[in-house]
């Protein structure tokens, strides 16, 4: 979409024009950057990077401040996914990517907003997530901004230092990637939230039979609490899955509570004790059963998460 640079006059000076200018543009610019870096923290870097970049930057000539900004966002986030791989010598286990919990969902509400489900609908879920972080780099950029939000790519090509056929064989390859590892969930909040319900009730219970039966013969777990190896867990099978998440209910301490929430757009599971969140579990689920729970119970990253909306 191209911006008028020259729509005329603005009140105040040319930096509060272009603070403003650039404000509207800053969610776009932070969802790119999340698909790409699949952490919070380091998206809100990338965006900051490139209000660096535009202030320092001579704009006259520039005909579409979203466009530009977007590439600015990109190549800060390849930078930072190169620098990211450069430094992983070692495998370092399961990495689940930082969850967005955009809302509790209240015991006993009559179903979703038809709006808000729409909304939603757009969001991406950590099982996504998860399949992008094994493509590289460039292929990660690629697909993003082509098949996410439908950038030329001969837009994309300078970005990547490849011909546009070269960056459309990128995405096609990492498009591959993602079609075959990528479940497709259930679009339908409501029966989603049937299915999470089920299974919370029947883990309190230790109701081992229910549990199975909420969930896929093939479910895969993955559970990052932060430190490597012991922190980590990978977990395959459907009554693999059943009997951690009876022990996890188990092992919750007294005071400890599980509520529904919406987390990357879908029904999943915020976990607190006095009030400080402990554990987020997004839920993938197609075909009426979970085929993915990816869990995050890093302290750390929890910490720097924005879970206000959880808050009341």
């Amino acid at each position: 979409m191209d911006d008028d640079l020259d729509a005329g006059p603005e009140p105040g000076s040319d930096g509060e024009w272009l603070a403003s200018r650039f404000e509207s543009h800053r969610g776009h610019l932070r969802a790119v950057a999340y698909r790409m870096l699949g952490s919070v923290a380091e998206a809100e870097d990338a965006v900051q990077e490139a209000w660096l970049k535009l202030s320092r930057a001579d704009t006259d000539d520039v005909q579409n401040l979203g466009g530009w900004l977007t590439t600015v966002v990109a190549r800060v986030c390849l930078d930072m996914l190169r620098s990211r791989a450069s430094r992983r010598e070692e495998p370092i286990g399961v990495h689940v990517p930082d969850p967005i919990v955009s809302g509790p969902i209240v015991s006993g509400a009559h179903g979703f907003d038809p709006e808000r489900e729409a909304v939603l609908a757009d969001s991406v879920g950590l099982a996504l997530l998860v399949v992008l972080e094994t493509l590289a780099p460039a292929e990660r950029l690629a697909f993003v901004l082509h098949d996410m939000f439908s950038m030329p790519f001969e837009e994309i090509a300078p970005i990547v230092g490849r011909t546009p056929a070269t960056a459309r064989q990128l995405a096609s390859r990492a498009r591959r990637r993602v079609q075959g590892a990528a479940a497709l969930p259930d679009p339908d909040l409501n029966r989603q939230r049937t299915v999470v319900e089920a299974f919370m009730a029947a883990s309190r219970g230790g109701d081992f039979d229910a549990l199975v039966a909420v969930l896929d013969p093939d479910v895969v777990l993955r559970a990052d609490a932060g430190t490597v190896g012991t922190g980590t867990r990978l977990v395959r099978g459907a009554a693999e899955v059943a009997g951690q998440a009876i022990t996890f209910n188990r092992l919750q301490a007294p005071g400890a509570r599980s509520r529904l929430a919406l987390v990357n757009g879908s029904v999943g599971i915020v976990s607190d004790r006095g009030g400080r969140v402990f554990a987020v579990l997004g839920m993938t689920i197609s075909g009426g059963r979970i085929v993915e729970i990816d869990i995050l119970a890093d302290p750390q990253r929890l910490a720097r998460l924005d879970l206000a909306a959880l808050d009341g």
